[in-house]
């Protein structure tokens, strides 16, 4: 008579030890607590963000394509718009002023912020002071810090004018004749918004290393040569995101030429988005000013994905 040999059991997890297979179904049941948590949480940002961001950028662009007077009813005119604003003569007018003010914005306000941060990192007494002071203009409302140029700007009793006749020079018509006034409107907002810039700037000098300068400085380098082979290579990710930033800013100016001049003298102002304003608000034509909206967003958004193409090379080096 045979006896049936004992069935051996699988040893079991010890005493107060949940199996593996328990454990990992409590993490996924956490984790889809949390995610359920995060959703709850996210979803009005996100309601709140598509109503006032992405809505009205597809509500735009569905008026380009439209007549409308935003009140009766929209009609479908498909490219008439564009073939509308590219028949108006004050379409070139615009784009010319605006590339001009983007120009002249390079060419006096992007170089000032990092000139003037370069001289600020070598105070040592007053710093403070000097970095409230240099900022106070960003601190002034744009429409009241404009109107108070315009004063200094006045070709009669204006403090441009009182000084400079003190030297025997003038009165100038800064705003009035169509060769300076796109200067003046570049001069007063460069000196509103380079404050930001200045302190970027001196944010990014801080945190270059400190024995760069005193190899360079043992080597008998210049200030300046320091600044060049130094200062400008550590600082190229800073200055590549602010002329960026001011490409973006400079090529949707409005509020200078309009608190300023209103476009003027004969157009010597109009801006890009100057034009908008007056297709929308005096005109009435909101379709061609969404057109020329859609097309200035299509070109800031090249800018942007040029500047995305240019750090990625300047990374991989």
């Amino acid at each position: 008579m045979s006896v049936a040999a004992p069935r051996t059991m699988a040893p079991g997890p010890p005493a107060g030890q949940v199996p593996a297979s328990g454990r990992t179904q409590g993490r996924r049941a956490r984790l889809g607590r949390n995610t359920l948590t995060a959703l709850v949480f996210l979803v009005p940002a996100l309601v709140t963000f598509g109503m006032f961001s992405w809505w009205p950028i597809v509500r735009g662009l569905l008026i380009s394509f439209q007549r409308t007077n935003l009140v009766d009813p929209a009609t479908w005119v498909g490219l008439d718009n564009f073939a509308a604003l590219f028949a108006d003569p004050l379409l070139g007018t615009s784009v010319a002023n605006t590339l001009l003010f983007v120009g002249l914005a390079l060419l006096i306000g992007f170089p000032a912020p990092l000139l003037l941060a370069t001289v600020m990192s070598t105070v040592r007494r007053g710093a403070g002071l000097y970095r409230f002071l240099v900022y106070v203009p960003v601190v002034i409302p744009p429409v009241v810090a404009i109107l108070l140029w315009k004063w200094f700007y006045d070709p009669g009793h204006g403090l441009f004018n009182e000084l400079l006749g003190l030297a025997g020079l003038g009165p100038y018509p800064w705003l009035d004749s169509p060769g300076s006034a796109m200067v003046s409107l570049v001069l007063q907002s460069t000196w509103a918004g380079m404050g930001g810039a200045v302190l970027i700037y001196l944010a990014a000098i801080v945190g270059v290393p400190a024995e760069l300068y005193e190899a360079a400085q043992m080597d008998g380098a210049s200030i300046w040569t320091r600044v060049w082979h130094i200062t400008l290579p550590q600082l190229r990710p800073v200055i590549g995101l602010l002329l960026l930033m001011q490409l973006i800013t400079t090529m949707q100016v409005f509020t200078e030429p309009y608190v300023f001049t209103g476009g003027g003298p004969d157009n010597a102002t109009l801006t890009v988005l100057l034009l908008i304003f007056r297709y929308a608000f005096q005109d009435g034509d909101y379709g061609r000013a969404a057109a020329l909206s859609f097309l200035l967003a299509i070109v800031l958004g090249l800018l942007s994905a040029a500047y995305l193409r240019a750090t990625r090379s300047w990374s991989a080096s």
